[in-house]
């Protein structure tokens, strides 16, 4: 693709040690376990997951509701490769497109998913990547979709230092807005209502908050939200 991105750990190079480094680093178990929780797909649904790297979450989420139609989105081709090779290797039938976030609805169409899901993907964004992303993931939600994301967001005390790790490979530049809370503020600029941070995890390289908001109903008066 013509436009640059941040690479999985932030060097191509480094893109075959992303699964093991997520593992040892982040607490993966625990955080995907509560993010697949807070999503709770149904079959039938469409679940988006921007910025799929490897592809493992978008492999639990079709697990998790089987029958529902799964679809990775994200920039890096050779990301994309071994995302599409563990979903073969799961017995998994996902589809897997290249784009950025902010192709989100251009790709996928407006107003198709049930849900779009995000994790550890926006702290990598420059704050206008990171604007678009979350506008065209509005665009792309049917009205009552919900959006998930668990990603580095407000650093405190300890956390603010651990999180160095973090920027010493993404760059303090895209970084450090989320490390100052700024992602709570984008997901409300975009137009998502019930915008919340319901949990804040501790781990080895800075805090990973979860944070769940939703598109309006288009007429809420007949109905309430999809959740």
């Amino acid at each position: 693709m013509s436009a640059s991105f941040t690479p999985a750990l932030g060097h191509a190079a480094l893109s075959g040690l992303y699964d093991p480094a997520i593992a040892l680093l982040t607490r993966e178990r625990t955080w995907r376990a509560r993010l697949l929780d807070q999503v709770d797909p149904y079959p039938g649904e469409t679940l988006v997951d921007l910025g799929c790297g490897t592809g493992s979450f978008a492999v639990s989420l079709a697990r998790r509701a089987p029958g529902a139609r799964v679809v990775g989105l994200d920039p890096d081709a050779d990301i994309l490769a071994r995302a599409t090779r563990k979903a073969e290797a799961a017995g998994q039938s996902i589809r897997f497109v290249q784009g950025f976030a902010r192709d989100a609805a251009a790709l996928l169409g407006d107003g198709v998913a049930d849900t779009v899901v995000s994790s550890l993907v926006f702290h990598q964004l420059p704050m206008e990547e990171k604007r678009q992303g979350l506008a065209a993931s509005w665009r792309a939600l049917k009205p009552g979709g919900s959006l998930h994301i668990a990603d580095y967001g407000r650093q405190r005390g300890l956390m603010r230092a651990l999180f160095r790790i973090v920027q010493s490979l993404d760059g303090y530049e895209n970084t450090q807005p989320n490390a100052d809370g700024v992602l709570a503020d984008l997901i409300a600029e975009a137009g998502f209502v019930e915008d919340r941070e319901v949990h804040v995890l501790p781990t080895l390289t800075g805090s990973i908050s979860f944070y769940r908001a939703e598109r309006a109903q288009v007429n809420p008066e007949r109905g309430a939200m999809r959740r």
